[in-house]
């Protein structure tokens, strides 16, 4: 009886073990992450709809699986101007998820993406890429 009642205080100590854990994913999709530095002259209204136009694109490209336009925190300035002083910090940031590596390399030459770089483009001045995957 007392081998019986440790074997199942023992399996409910690690049933509670196993509920507590933190699970997570580790997906092969792949995700782009970009920060932007804005041209001093754009609008918000412009930046808006460049970020607007990334859902858009969502929309009309293969693979797309999500999109996430709201940046929370950016961190990262522009080059430094030629007086040495730091650069402008960077305004924005928007994510993509892509299904596959396929799907990434598709979306660069797709016709939604290069019609959506002619509003993004003129109103950008600087922006780093990152693409992260398992």
């Amino acid at each position: 009886m007392k081998r019986i009642t440790i074997l199942i205080a023992a399996g409910a100590v690690l049933a509670l073990l196993a509920w507590g854990a933190n699970k997570f994913n580790a997906p092969h999709s792949v995700i782009h992450v970009v920060t932007i530095l804005w041209k001093e002259d754009s609008t918000p209204e412009q930046q808006q709809a460049a970020l607007d136009g990334v859902k858009k694109m969502a929309g009309e490209i293969p693979g797309i699986r999500n999109v996430w336009i709201k940046a929370l925190k950016v961190q990262g300035r522009g080059k430094p101007g030629k007086d040495g002083k730091p650069g402008r910090a960077y305004d924005s940031a928007f994510a993509i998820e892509f299904a596959d590596q396929a799907a990434a390399d598709r979306y660069v030459d797709h016709p939604a993406h290069l019609e959506w770089d002619k509003t993004y483009l003129a109103i950008r001045e600087e922006s780093i890429s990152h693409q992260i995957t398992n």
